[in-house]
């Protein structure tokens, strides 16, 4: 079983063995809670920005036919919106 000691400032070293298990580093955050008989779990926090992730997608595509394609869909195709030309 892996353990740690507190130091003067009352902090600690996560051991090597923990940090691979819950694939944690530098920088990350963990969540403790505390059980009745003096049980401490350990998790990794999830930020809550990290909640949206892969909510948006990146990838190939044009955002001109992008709005073009969703201004079909709303019923506003022909409105007089007209996306600039490129220059290049």
């Amino acid at each position: 079983m892996p353990k740690s000691k507190l130091t003067s400032k009352n902090q600690t070293t996560v051991p090597k063995e923990v940090r691979e298990s819950l694939g944690v580093g530098p920088s990350d955050h963990l969540s403790w809670e505390i059980r009745d008989g003096g049980v401490a779990t350990v998790t990794p926090a999830k930020l809550a920005f990290l909640e949206h992730q892969g909510i948006l997608q990146v990838g190939p595509g044009s955002v001109v036919e992008d709005i073009r394609r969703a201004r079909q869909l709303r019923g506003l195709e022909g409105d007089g919106w007209q996306p600039e030309e490129d220059e290049s």
